[in-house]
């Protein structure tokens, strides 16, 4: 059973008549994941890299027995699309959609919850199990089939960290992007868990970033309740306090969210800590003799 992503997942994409959601459809499925259909309001009967394409979700998932979808709808549609998923049944959203207004998000994750449904992103790269295929836009290029399980806040950092363990010749049982918005639909104790119990995976990297306490939350996690080799990685060294960088949740207020009081609660967790993602491979050798 790989995490979250397993062969008898079947997946819908939202949106799948927009650019981006056609360009990265093909890509999902050259990598082998069993897309079955598209959905986009209007455009019913039209066909996407040999897939039917829906006007509604209800109607995909009622033809096809569909369990996940992909979200590429602006971010202004993302709540509707969201909870149209979940209603017809959907257990397992991704939404790499960026800009989805925080308000949004709290209502989905609860609306989630209650219907106990999965959400991972928004403004993620998604997530891939190697062997088996990706929900997302992590690129085919760097996955490798193995045994390290990723976690990330980062799109960039995930797919440079990813592919510095496939060419070490070690891959990844799965790889998780949770995204760097202030409000995620997974954290980094919500994937840890589901590793922990994932008989493929032998050792995780955690790739944070400043902003938050997430790191500093998921080190207290594994300090207590993860009995897997962690190695962690933390971008934003040199940001300025106040300042924005690139991600919504990236942002050092005060004291609070630098990089150093993350690497400290990694090392006081005896996670090893890598200074650039190229020691990362290095590392989890070093752990896994």
């Amino acid at each position: 059973m790989s995490v979250l992503l397993d062969e008898n997942t079947k997946a819908i994409v939202q949106g799948i008549t927009g650019h981006q959601g056609e360009f990265h459809t093909r890509a999902m499925l050259e990598l082998g994941t069993k897309i079955v259909a598209g959905v986009t309001p209007g455009k019913d009967g039209t066909v996407v890299s040999g897939l039917k394409v829906y006007d509604d979700v209800k109607t995909a998932v009622g033809l096809t027995g569909a369990t996940a979808s992909v979200v590429f709808v602006p971010a202004q549609s993302t709540r509707d699309a969201v909870i149209e998923a979940i209603d017809a049944g959907i257990k397992l959203i991704v939404i790499i959609t960026e800009h989805v207004p925080s308000h949004d998000m709290i209502d989905l994750l609860l609306y989630a919850r209650m219907n106990e449904a999965t959400i991972i992103g928004p403004n993620c790269p998604g997530i891939a199990a190697p062997g088996i295929g990706k929900l997302g836009i992590i690129p085919n290029s760097v996955l490798k089939q193995g045994n390290i399980g990723i976690i990330s806040r980062s799109g960039t950092l995930t797919y440079e960290i990813v592919n510095a363990v496939s060419m070490a010749g070690l891959g990844e049982s799965a790889v998780i992007g949770m995204g760097g918005d202030k409000i995620p639909g997974t954290n980094f104790i919500d994937a840890l868990t589901v590793f922990e119990k994932d008989k493929k995976t032998e050792a995780v990297v955690l790739v944070g970033e400043i902003g938050g306490s997430a790191e500093e939350e998921a080190a207290a996690f594994v300090k207590t309740n993860f009995t897997k080799p962690v190695v962690g990685f933390v971008a934003g060294i040199y940001a300025p306090p106040g300042k924005r960088m690139g991600h919504a949740g990236a942002i050092i207020s005060g004291n609070t969210g630098t990089a150093k009081s993350k690497i400290d609660a990694f090392k006081s967790a005896e996670i090893e800590v890598a200074k650039s993602p190229e020691d990362v491979p290095m590392l989890l050798k070093r752990l896994l003799r």
